[in-house]
C-alpha cells in the first residue's frame, strides 16, 4: 500500500483593488520610489479600505473561489487552519469566523500564528490530518490586513507591508505527490527585533499605548535582515540536500516575499535559476501569511504535475522553515 501524502488540490487568492504606489508614500513619509525599489524590490501595495472589514473579509474571496475550482462545497471541509498575524479579535479564532461566513459547517478550525512563517508551519501541521487518515479535506489559509498594524509615520515598515490572503485546499494523495518533507525552526531570542510593542497580556491597551504608536509593528531591520537572508536561505539548501535534489530538480523556488535581497540570497544558495523563482514582491509587497500561497495562485497555470516545488519563509519571533512539495495536478 503506498503512502498517503497531502497534497494540494486546488489554490486561490485575493487582494484587494486600493493600490498604495511608492509615490504615494512619498506624501506620506520622508522616502522615494528609488530608496523603496533599491532595497526592497517592492513598488505597491494592495490596501484592504473600508470600515469593520478584517483579515477574514480577505479570506472570503479567497475561499469561495477555491470551492469554485474543486467543484465542492463548505460544508465538505473538516478543517481550517488559518494561518495570519492580524486576526479580525483576540478571540474568537479567524477560522471559526471563516467558518461561519463561507458556511462550513462541518469543520472544526483555529488560528496559526507564526509570522511570516505561518502558512509553512500551517501546510506542515495540515498535512499531518491528511497523512493520518482522520481527514480528507484540509484549507490552509495565510492571510493579514497588515495595513491595520502598520504604522504610516515610520518609513522603516510602511514601506513594506500589504493586505492580502491565499488558501489551499489539501486532499489525500496516493501517487507521491504532495507535500514530501518540511524543516520548521524557531529562536524566541528574536523577539526583541521584530515585534508589536503593546495589545498582549504583558502590555494591554492603554491611553498610553495608543498615543505612543505602541500597537503596530515594529522592526529593527538590519537584524531582521542578518537572520533571514542567512535561515531562509540555509533551511532551503536543507531540505534540498535531505531529500537528493539538485537545483536542476527543482522546477520552481516559492519564497517568502520579505525583501528582494533575501529572494536572490535564498536562491543564490540553492543554486536555482533565476527564471524558477516565483516573485511578485513588487506588486504586493509584505503580506505575511499571504506571499506564499498568492504566489502559488498566481503561477497555478505554469505548474505541471510531479513538478519539485520548494517553499521558504522566514518571520518575526524569529520564525523559519522550508517544505518540499511535489505538485499534484
Amino acid at each position: 500500500m503506498s503512502k498517503i501524502h497531502a497534497a494540494i488540490t486546488a489554490v486561490n487568492g485575493y487582494v484587494p483593488e486600493y493600490i498604495l504606489t511608492n509615490q504615494e508614500l512619498e506624501t506620506m513619509v520622508d522616502t522615494n520610489d528609488e530608496w523603496i525599489t533599491t532595497r526592497t524590490g517592492i513598488k505597491e501595495r494592495r490596501i484592504l479600505k473600508g470600515e469593520g472589514l478584517g483579515t477574514s473579509d480577505l479570506a472570503v474571496p479567497a475561499v469561495e473561489g477555491l470551492l469554485k475550482k474543486r467543484g465542492i462545497s463548505a460544508d465538505e471541509i473538516d478543517l481550517i487552519i488559518f494561518c495570519t498575524t492580524t486576526p479580525d479579535r483576540v478571540f474568537p479564532a479567524t477560522a471559526n469566523i471563516l467558518a461561519h461566513k463561507i458556511g462550513a459547517t462541518n469543520a472544526w478550525g483555529y488560528d496559526l500564528q507564526a509570522a511570516c512563517s505561518g502558512f509553512l508551519f500551517g501546510l506542515a501541521t495540515g498535512s499531518q490530518f491528511i497523512e493520518s487518515g482522520k481527514h480528507k479535506k484540509v484549507l490552509v489559509v495565510g492571510g493579514d490586513k497588515m495595513s491595520s498594524i502598520t504604522n504610516y509615520q515610520d518609513r522603516a515598515t510602511c514601506i513594506i507591508f500589504g493586505d492580502g490572503c491565499g488558501a489551499v485546499l489539501l486532499e489525500p494523495n496516493d501517487e507521491g505527490n504532495g507535500v514530501i518533507d518540511s524543516i520548521l525552526k524557531s529562536d524566541g531570542s528574536g523577539v526583541v527585533y521584530l515585534h508589536q510593542k503593546a495589545g498582549g497580556s504583558i502590555k494591554p491597551a492603554t491611553h498610553e499605548t495608543v498615543d505612543a504608536r505602541e500597537h503596530f509593528a515594529y522592526q529593527e531591520g538590519q537584524a531582521v535582515f542578518k537572520f533571514a537572508v542567512t535561515k531562509m536561505a540555509d533551511v532551503a539548501a536543507e531540505v534540498m540536500e535531505r531529500n537528493d535534489l539538485q537545483s536542476e530538480d527543482v522546477a520552481w523556488l516559492v519564497p517568502h516575499q520579505a525583501n528582494k535581497r533575501i529572494i536572490d540570497a535564498t536562491a543564490n544558495r540553492t543554486g536555482v535559476s533565476a527564471d524558477k523563482v516565483i516573485i511578485n514582491i513588487e506588486r504586493y509587497g509584505n503580506t505575511t501569511n499571504g506571499t506564499i500561497p498568492l504566489c502559488l495562485w498566481e503561477w497555478e497555470s505554469k505548474f505541471k504535475k510531479g513538478d519539485n516545488l520548494i517553499l521558504a519563509a522566514f518571520g518575526g519571533g524569529f520564525t523559519w522553515g522550508s517544505i518540499y512539495l511535489k505538485w499534484a495536478y
